[in-house]
């Protein structure tokens, strides 16, 4: 194994420009840490704003990427020996230590999940952060088979799994969209009505359960619209994180839940992503994989992104 390996180093805030391809020592485990060797990782917009510099935490130069799948090539665990297939999710990968956006990343232990598949790297890449926050946010809602969903933010890689995960369930599902052309996207996702998001929501019913994967812009819309007692889960930030002037008492219809789902409650969780796995191979759920991108294309990634061109998830394969 070489010495040294290829990482796209977010060198300080700004434009994606400020990711650079640069060759680095391979990191040496230690205890509790294990490396695997990358080999795929999914964007997400949570990135995008680290690399913007909207996240205070992290300090510059970094790596990011808050999960990948991959090999473990040198391991601290005898349960996880090498050569297993694992993935990672959030634990402040990309942002406390170095993330996916590598050839190897040295990462605890305790995030890697070994995961048996027949995926391709590039489809099993595009599950971890998308299914597992899509999977957690249904199951905050508490959706049944014959109920009523809406999803805000369809065409998001989180809105495209949720559609499959709910149609899979029995879920009569509404999808939202600004861009016409990417109606059809959603409904081979499964998605039974779509509307068009280009002003005042038309529904075609009242639904039962909101996801709403814009956030802040929308949620007290969202709480609007939901049936009087029905449940909205924000698990989205496409419009920032903060609500301005919320007042709890006078925006929350009386009865109406209002819930939220992080990924980082499901990191860590193998059962939970192995029986994800096993919808796709069985066909059941789509991985809704948009573009697939080389390391060294990681600042034309980030362009596509933050564009908003994608209609699906964005891989990286190093």
């Amino acid at each position: 194994m070489s010495e040294t390996m290829r990482a796209a180093v977010c060198v300080g805030a700004g434009g994606p420009e400020v990711l650079e391809v640069r060759e680095l020592p391979i990191p040496a485990v230690r205890a509790g840490w294990s490396l695997v060797r990358v080999r795929g990782a999914g964007l997400n917009r949570s990135e995008l704003r680290t690399r913007q510099g909207h996240s205070p935490g992290v300090r510059f130069p970094r790596v990011l990427g808050i999960e990948c799948v991959g090999v473990v090539a040198a391991s601290t665990d005898p349960a996880l020996p090498e050569g297993t297939t694992v993935a990672a999710v959030m634990g402040e990968m990309g942002r406390e230590f170095d993330g996916g956006y590598a050839d190897y990343a040295l990462l605890p232990n305790a995030l890697l999940m070994p995961i048996t598949t027949t995926l391709s790297w590039e489809v099993l890449a595009a599950l971890p952060e998308t299914y597992l926050t899509a999977q957690g946010a249904l199951d905050a809602l508490g959706i049944e088979r014959g109920t009523r969903l809406l999803i805000r933010g369809g065409t998001s890689s989180v809105g495209l799994a949720a559609a499959s995960i709910a149609a899979g369930h029995g879920v009569e599902i509404a999808s939202t969209t600004r861009q016409p052309e990417k109606a059809g996207v959603l409904t081979a996702a499964g998605v039974s009505q779509v509307v068009i998001d280009d002003g005042p929501l038309e529904l075609p019913w009242e639904p039962d359960h909101v996801l709403d994967l814009v956030g802040a812009r929308t949620a007290v819309d969202s709480l609007r619209r939901v049936r009087r007692g029905g449940t909205v889960c924000v698990a989205g930030s496409l419009s920032g994180w903060s609500i301005a002037d919320f007042q709890p008492v006078a925006m929350i219809p009386s009865g109406t839940r209002l819930t939220a789902f992080h990924s980082n409650d499901l990191k860590g969780r193998t059962a939970v992503l192995q029986r994800i796995v096993g919808e796709v191979e069985a066909g059941v759920y789509r991985p809704n994989v948009d573009r697939v991108f080389g390391l060294a294309e990681i600042a034309e990634a980030h362009r596509y992104m933050e564009a908003d061109r994608a209609s699906g998830k964005l891989v990286v394969i190093p």
